[in-house]
């Protein structure tokens, strides 16, 4: 059986989104190029939704694909999106809309995603909640080359983690990603 993965970006300074945008700041690492592996982007990301049996994300990181449905990535993989607002679907996308903690709905995304991982994606609100209930197996942040200066920090959301923990395969001469194991 798979996991709880948390991916999250976080610029060098320490912060994963802008106020309370959800990644607008990311779009300028699409397709930035080849990792220290060879491999470009595009094969990081395949093998990103490979692993993916069901994606959990909050309603700021939903909307961003409402306003750019093209941009929806997760094909027919089951997303569950919590929120207390009322949203659009995507078409052909297996969407489905959840109110409540997490824990509650935690076993029946386990459920949606078979024996691959569960992938909680977008900002901090919906991951600190499936942290403080014990929920999340691994962190993975990747940590881009920018700086923002203000908005929402990663360490609000990771408080307790311990960063002597991480492991950091290289991703290239300035993208760095830190692997946390949280299997308690």
């Amino acid at each position: 059986m798979g996991g709880t993965i948390y991916y999250v970006a976080a610029s060098q300074d320490g912060f994963i989104a802008r106020g309370r945008g959800p990644g607008e700041w990311l779009r300028a690492f699409a397709g930035a190029g080849e990792f220290a592996d060879g491999s470009g982007e595009a094969a990081h990301v395949a093998e990103f939704l490979a692993a993916a049996g069901a994606v959990a994300m909050g309603a700021e990181t939903y909307r961003s694909f409402v306003t750019d449905p093209g941009s929806w990535p997760f094909g027919s993989i089951p997303v569950w999106v919590f929120t207390h607002h009322e949203f659009p679907g995507i078409s052909g996308a297996d969407i489905t809309f959840v109110r409540g903690d997490v824990a509650e709905f935690h076993p029946d995304i386990l459920h949606d995603a078979g024996q691959r991982d569960v992938v909680l994606t977008g900002g901090g609100n919906l991951a600190g909640q499936f942290l403080d209930s014990g929920l999340v197996d691994e962190m993975v942040v990747t940590v881009l080359p920018v700086s923002q200066g203000s908005g929402l920090r990663l360490t609000h959301v990771v408080e307790g983690i311990d960063p002597a923990g991480a492991r950091e395969p290289s991703m290239g001469s300035a993208v760095l990603q830190r692997r946390y194991d949280l299997r308690r």
